[in-house]
């Protein structure tokens, strides 16, 4: 057969154009023509798989890709484009939602000739991948008997193999808030506060109204000697349970040692307390107390107010004199 490069050219040109006023079925006529006078440049298949891509025709963009692919291996044809077409059947199974094949093809175009756009697909695929493995993972019957597994080895003394079975139960159930909980106490008793921390933390952004989770995060907190950030996790469990014996202990312990600069730097951070001080009437109480303890005793018999002034006086930003 007789290749004319010039006409074929022109030919997919006129496609191009077809292509973008989306008019498909005419465009891909002249990628036809295109490959009938030169049947040896893989471009015009490309081309005419991006059309059935575009058409919802996912398993007839796979078929044009494939034969793209031959044509260019048979022709040494420049790997930028071998990687395209990889791409390109890559996106129409991640379209058909076979993900595992969107990957293969993913990383196969990348062996090719990486590009961010394959890159970022890829990693999107991976990640929607993982996400339905851990899914379909998820039991939580399996994730109790875990759980009640590594409850006994922690009564054991036996933390490492606690770790192990609540690891696993947290696998099965991710969101149940106490398995954190739980596997932060092993860390503790392991003297790897830092791990702790992360499992307490995890536990509290999973149920912010579990008081053991935030006490098990100043725990960790105090060991690691942030004593700021210690007692506001144990002042956050008071204001759960305000008779908590660990709470108040932990809470004592944190600020008894706490440096009250340090307090009242992050203490100013704090929105509630931030809100406090913009307070116009607060302000006004602020003021006459510096002045006149008396005055201030006497606003302090009003409960919102007294509220608000313990808020600032166990930040360490105001004193009762």
């Amino acid at each position: 057969m007789s290749v004319d490069k010039e006409a074929a050219i022109k030919e997919k040109n006129l496609g191009n154009e077809l292509y973008k006023a989306k008019k498909f079925d005419e465009a891909i006529e002249h990628y036809n023509k295109a490959v009938e006078l030169d049947n040896t440049d893989m471009t015009y298949l490309n081309n005419k798989a991006a059309v059935y891509l575009e058409k919802g025709d996912y398993d007839e963009c796979i078929k044009q890709c494939q034969q793209a692919i031959d044509v260019g291996r048979e022709n040494r044809a420049d790997f930028k484009l071998i990687a395209k077409a990889l791409s390109r059947m890559a996106t129409a199974y991640h379209k058909k939602d076979n993900l595992e094949q969107a990957q293969i093809f993913y990383q196969k175009s990348l062996s090719e000739h990486r590009t961010p756009d394959t890159l970022s697909k890829l990693s999107e695929v991976e990640k929607v991948i993982k996400e339905r493995q851990m899914k379909a993972y998820i039991d939580p019957e399996k994730s109790l008997a875990e759980k009640t597994k590594g409850n006994e080895y922690f009564q054991k003394g036996d933390y490492p193999t606690a770790i192990k079975h609540y690891t696993e139960a947290i696998k099965r159930n991710p969101d149940d808030a106490k398995l954190y909980s739980n596997r932060a106490a092993c860390y503790q008793k392991l003297a790897e506060f830092r791990m702790a921390c992360d499992d307490a933390e995890q536990c509290v952004k999973r149920d912010p109204k579990f008081v053991k989770g935030h006490i098990r995060k100043g725990m960790a907190l105090l060991a690691m000697k942030k004593t700021s950030e210690a007692a506001e996790s144990f002042q956050n469990a008071l204001e759960l349970d305000e008779n908590n014996a660990e709470a108040l202990d932990g809470y004592h312990k944190a600020m008894s040692s706490a440096d009250p600069e340090e307090m009242r730097k992050r203490a100013m951070q704090n929105p509630e307390v931030q809100e406090i001080l913009k307070d116009p009437a607060m302000q006004i109480i602020l003021q006459q107390g510096q002045a006149d303890p008396k005055a201030l005793r006497e606003h302090l018999q009003n409960p919102e107010v007294a509220k608000k002034f313990q808020k600032l006086m166990e930040a360490g930003i105001v004193q009762l004199r």
